[in-house]
């Protein structure tokens, strides 16, 4: 193996450890406070940030440096252009495995952190934050295909698969690593893989990829933050006869409106 295709598995297969590691620095924010609990402390969650910061950072520096552009090329090299091979396809299904896990754990009697309401709403509202995130940023700075540069399409910054995978990937974290942490080690497994799968298949440089895994962390993280906010606004402990749901259909992820009469 190349040094430089060793060091990004390295990169890569640090990210659980390097966040897993903030979990008594989470313990202060609401991001481990249940959300329908009464006594939450509202703290921003500035420590909680700080990685996923650094890693969206990265990204950024990467679309002005010459260096680390460099360094996506040789990644790039080392993984696609020396060593030819067909693509694979998992990373449209692994981004979502984690988010689909926790309702699996709750539908086998592993309950998480909240109830079904709170817990659709809070995975709703971070699909939101991630993808108005991303979004902008793929219309603004406009970053070429990276494996067709004749392609019209110039919306490859950052990478949205990344994003979508560490945004459930820490969804899965907040709900159970009250239980245990190696549920948490198990969805950002999913996550990793995601993005490595990027690489693999030449959709993505290496920067595309770490930017995407901040943004998808957090965005969950700020949902957490953010949602006991709107519960209170919006339900004020009240039933609530609906709901928006989030799909995944014909290669789409949207929302839908659902009502019980």
């Amino acid at each position: 193996m190349r040094p430089i295709h060793r060091t990004l598995l390295l990169v890569l297969l640090s990210l659980p450890t390097v966040i897993l590691a903030q979990v008594p620095t989470m313990q202060d924010t609401l991001a481990t406070t249940p959300a329908n609990s009464t006594k939450a402390k509202e703290k921003f969650p500035w420590k909680g940030l700080i990685v996923p910061a650094a890693l969206t950072g990265y990204g950024f520096a990467a679309v002005h440096s010459g260096s680390l552009q460099q360094v996506n090329k040789d990644i790039q090299k080392s993984i696609w252009i020396d060593n030819p091979h067909g693509q694979l396809k998992l990373d449209d299904y692994f981004r979502f495995v984690p988010a689909v896990a926790v309702y699996g754990l709750n539908l086998a009697g592993v309950k998480g952190k909240n109830d079904l309401r709170d817990r659709t709403l809070l995975l709703t509202l971070s699909a939101i934050i991630m993808g108005g995130t991303t979004y902008t940023l793929k219309h603004t700075i406009k970053e070429p295909s990276l494996g067709n540069p004749d392609s019209l399409a110039h919306n490859y910054f950052p990478s949205g698969h990344t994003a979508t995978a560490f945004m459930t990937a820490e969804f899965m974290w907040q709900e159970y690593h009250e239980r245990s942490p190696w549920y948490g080690v198990a969805g950002y497994a999913f996550a990793v893989a995601t993005g490595y799968l990027r690489l693999y298949n030449n959709q993505h440089w290496f920067s595309d990829v770490v930017a995407g895994a901040g943004i998808g962390i957090g965005s969950t993280k700020l949902a957490y933050w953010i949602y006991p906010k709107i519960k209170r606004a919006l339900f004020k402990d009240k039933k609530v006869n609906a709901m928006i749901l989030p799909y995944y259909r014909a290669n789409a992820f949207g929302m839908q409106f659902v009502s019980r009469f």
